[in-house]
């Protein structure tokens, strides 16, 4: 009995009771993820990002930006600054030009599945690495190596994305792109299509994208999944889910345990033109949300939520 007494009280070196949930969010227990010998490299972690500030973008930026980039607001500033980007030449991990410029890849292949993980140590080797070198591709972790974005990032920090028309910026200055590069970057090029962000109070992580056919509203979202669904029906029951005419809810997919609806817009007007009516479907959202705290889903309010999760799909 006192074995097992001991057993039930015993802790991790780190601190973590074994039996206990991870502290990564894969719903397992700790001495079955993280706690276990490898680290837990095969574990999915479905929600990477949780806990930073910057989730939201950073989600967005993964999975459906095209060309993008943003300083990565690190908890402890050093002597160079690493930039983070959606896609790098040769959709490498890492790189770092002649002149020190450190830039991580977003949009990578990973060989786990923690994709904050694998970022971090993405950074972290380009914090270290000397000019010219590259990462084509971030291996698998050892059970030391266990740092995550949430270990570096200051996790209050939004991230200030700047988005690019093409992938000139790949090459720095007036540098001609020679080579795989060169074929690398018509690719890229070829594959884009027009995203802008959307820039307005209240909204964050929104982004009009043209794909030729029509044009669309991707917003990422930081609410659970069924809350959110229950407050987006509590809308569409009255007609309020829009973002006005010539705008029409479609759907949604999850991306890395967050939930992205999608709105059909009007591919004739200018993106800018969304950006208000994207500001006052935030503010009926938010009204909305609170209200479940003190008003139960009507009947029509729950037929609507089935219809909203009939039109969900799995990204990530």
């Amino acid at each position: 009995m006192a074995k097992r007494t001991a057993a039930r009280r015993a802790k991790s070196s780190d601190g973590v009771n074994p039996r206990q949930p991870c502290p990564c969010g894969s719903g397992k227990r700790y001495k079955a993820c993280h706690g276990a010998a490898g680290g837990a490299a095969d574990v999915i972690v479905t929600r990477p990002f949780e806990g930073l500030a910057a989730e939201c973008e950073l989600v967005a930026l993964r999975e459906f930006v095209p060309s993008a980039t943003a300083p990565l607001p690190l908890a402890k500033p050093g002597d160079r600054q690493v930039t983070l980007a959606t896609v790098l030449p040769m959709a490498a991990a890492g790189l770092v030009r002649a002149d020190g410029t450190a830039l991580v890849g977003l949009q990578v292949q990973t060989k786990s599945g923690d994709i904050s993980r694998d970022a971090a140590r993405a950074v972290n080797w380009a914090l270290t690495a000397e000019p010219g070198d590259a990462l084509p591709v971030v291996g698998p972790a050892g059970p030391e190596d266990q740092v995550r974005l949430q270990d570096l990032l200051d996790p209050h920090a939004s991230l200030d994305v700047t988005l690019h028309e093409d992938f000139s910026w790949w090459l720095p200055g007036d540098v001609e792109p020679t080579g795989e590069v060169a074929m690398s970057l018509e690719r890229a090029n070829a594959a884009i299509m027009p995203t802008q962000r959307l820039e307005a109070e209240g909204v964050v992580a929104a982004y009009w994208v043209d794909t030729r056919d029509k044009a669309h509203l991707r917003w990422v979202r930081p609410e659970p999944e069924e809350k959110l669904l229950a407050a987006m029906a509590r809308l569409a029951a009255r007609g309020e889910l829009a973002l006005g005419e010539d705008s029409r809810y479609v759907g949604s997919f999850r991306a890395h345990g967050l939930l992205v609806p999608v709105w059909d817009l009007d591919r004739e007007r200018h993106h800018r033109e969304w950006a208000e009516p994207a500001a006052a479907l935030g503010r009926r959202i938010d009204e909305a949300v609170a209200s479940l705290d003190d008003e139960a889903l009507t009947e029509a309010e729950r037929r609507a939520r089935e219809g909203l999760r009939g039109r969900q799909i799995t990204v990530r």
